[in-house]
């Protein structure tokens, strides 16, 4: 069984097909027989993609500092909750349990968790295959904001490559896993 790390918000933004493409990504891990690792919130997507693993009979990790824990945002019907001391150690830990990275659609803190796993797997500090669920389009204008860095010099068109993209989630899973397949 792989494990997912996926990052996304926690909260449920404004479109519902967000809240569609986290459940059907739900139900999809768990078919495949895959683990998911996320945030550990019971709120917004995050709350509705464990749901969705859970329900199809899958597995699900969460992750999440003791503050936030205290504040009563943890999912309490997990397979697991983790608590750690921090958001540092909360990251790490999310990626440690996981074999590859996916971001749904969030705020600043998905994006900056998007962008850090990607920055390890440049800085070879990992070898996990990375994906964005561009569900609704959510991520279309940064992707062509990336592929103009790629036109204007700053990024390496291999390095652009490692960051599959797939607006269904069946399709960006079998990318995924291809990808997987390739390191095991």
């Amino acid at each position: 069984m792989s494990r997912f790390c996926v990052y996304l918000g926690s909260r449920e933004g404004r479109d519902p097909q967000h809240l569609a493409a986290a459940e059907r990504l739900g139900e999809e891990l768990a078919r495949r027989g895959h683990g998911l690792v996320y945030g550990g919130a019971r709120v917004g997507l995050m709350g509705r993609l464990a749901d969705a693993v859970m329900a199809a009979g899958g597995e699900a990790i969460g992750v999440m500092p003791d503050h936030l824990v205290e504040r009563e945002q943890a999912h309490q019907g997990l397979t697991r909750l983790v608590r750690v001391r921090n958001m540092h150690e909360r990251k790490a830990s999310m990626a440690a349990h996981a074999d590859a990275f996916i971001a749904l659609p969030g705020g600043i803190g998905t994006l900056e968790e998007l962008f850090e796993a990607w920055t390890w797997h440049y800085l070879g500090l990992h070898d996990k295959p990375i994906g964005v669920l561009d569900s609704a389009g959510f991520y279309a204008p940064l992707l062509t904001f990336l592929d103009s860095t790629v036109e204007q010099g700053f990024l390496d068109g291999r390095t652009r490559a490692e960051l599959i993209d797939a607006a269904d989630p069946a399709d960006l899973l079998d990318a995924l896993e291809a990808r997987l397949g390739q390191h095991a």
